[in-house]
């Protein structure tokens, strides 16, 4: 594949289906729904814009990451949630309203956040500005056009034919996770010659971000007395990122392909991390559940 259509056609396409596909599921009882849970909602996006990019900051720096390659893994930070995230939160039996109650206030914000965040990072700390030139307010608009306009064409399908939108849902979920998993070959390929030296140097990173991320995050929201479903479900939106729009932000708008080796890195990771995770939440559960069982029983033969 070469690297125009990946990065031109294929990515573009890819977010604009993930992004119909939440639309699919949502509707305005959603959004309605948000400001009824604030301390959870409030703990998720603290969690998401400001613990994340700290974390990510501090594993680049500790890390000795070269530049570019820090700035990747910052680009990454600054897109939380997706997705993923919604599908491993089902998985884990947590929070799903929680989860994307949370996915879809990110998705509307990060189109304005995202490139004013790479901005002031590369100027202020990387000493990248010379080589990460990112045209503000065309990328707004872009990933305006990319991700709220799909999400509001789902909805509006799920409001006037919800059996479309209920006969649809899956397909397009299945649909978006293989195309990720295209995007994320096709960036292998690009830097096929290089990519022992990248994979070596960012791989470690970027799993030590997706544990950090996931560990802090879960243990932060039970410190503030979260319920556990609640706990769960803040773990995977902080340490599930949204792959896609960081490899479309670094590929198609900088179309820089160093750039995107952590955020291609971290997409891998978080699969295999995000299932062992719902593998262990639920296990976790299993046992919790089973205790009140075997108690009545000890009581009952008492």
């Amino acid at each position: 594949m070469e690297a125009s259509l990946l990065t031109q056609i294929v990515l573009p396409l890819s977010l604009f289906i993930i992004m119909l596909g939440m639309g699919l599921s949502l509707t305005s009882t959603d959004f309605r729904n948000i400001p009824k849970t604030p301390k959870p909602l409030f703990i998720g996006l603290f969690g998401q814009f400001m613990i994340l990019p700290i974390l990510a900051f501090l594993v680049a720096i500790g890390m000795r990451l070269e530049p570019k390659l820090a700035m990747g893994l910052m680009i990454l930070s600054f897109c939380p949630g997706g997705v993923t995230s919604n599908m491993y939160s089902h998985l884990s039996r947590a929070n799903v309203a929680l989860s994307i109650s949370l996915t879809t206030i990110v998705s509307l914000i990060t189109p304005i956040t995202i490139p004013l965040l790479i901005a002031w990072q590369s100027e202020n700390f990387f000493g990248l500005a010379t080589s990460v030139e990112l045209p503000i307010a065309k990328t707004i608009l872009t990933l305006l056009v990319i991700t709220i306009i799909p999400v509001i064409i789902g909805m509006t399908i799920n409001k006037k034919r919800p059996q479309i939108a209920q006969r649809f849902d899956k397909p397009v979920k299945i649909l978006s996770m293989v195309l990720l998993f295209i995007i994320t070959f096709g960036i292998c390929l690009e830097n096929w010659d290089n990519l022992p030296r990248l994979f070596a140097t960012a791989g470690p990173a970027c799993l030590l971000l997706n544990i950090i991320a996931m560990t802090v995050s879960f243990y932060g929201a039970r410190a503030f007395k979260l319920g556990r479903k609640e706990g769960k479900t803040i773990c995977l939106e902080v340490g599930l990122q949204n792959g896609t729009t960081a490899l479309f932000i670094t590929s198609t708008i900088l179309e820089d392909p160093v750039l995107s080796i952590p955020a291609a890195t971290y997409s891998l990771i978080m699969f295999a991390t995000g299932a062992v995770a719902a593998y262990v939440f639920s296990k976790s559960d299993e046992k919790t559940d089973l205790e009140p069982t075997v108690s009545a029983s000890m009581d009952q033969v008492s």
